[in-house]
């Protein structure tokens, strides 16, 4: 996961894959700005479900300057 501090507002996670790049809202998991193939944004989304308060943790982290921790990718 990188991260960029003072990141705006709402929590959120970019997503590249191959030339595609797009942003998903944690809290709703709803894609709001780019795109990607229909199966990769059911895939990262089904990540975000799982991992959703460890993200939001992160996000915290984040905007406090501090280093995120890791999280598993999905198997």
């Amino acid at each position: 996961m990188f991260f960029a501090p003072k990141e705006h507002n709402p929590p959120h996670v970019h997503v590249q894959y191959q030339s595609h790049k797009a942003i998903i809202n944690i809290v709703s998991n709803e894609l709001t700005d780019g795109s990607l193939p229909p199966r990769q944004l059911r895939f990262v989304q089904a990540w975000i479900d799982i991992h959703k308060e460890d993200l939001l943790t992160n996000w915290e982290l984040c905007q406090s300057g501090e280093e995120p921790v890791k999280i598993e990718p999905l198997k």
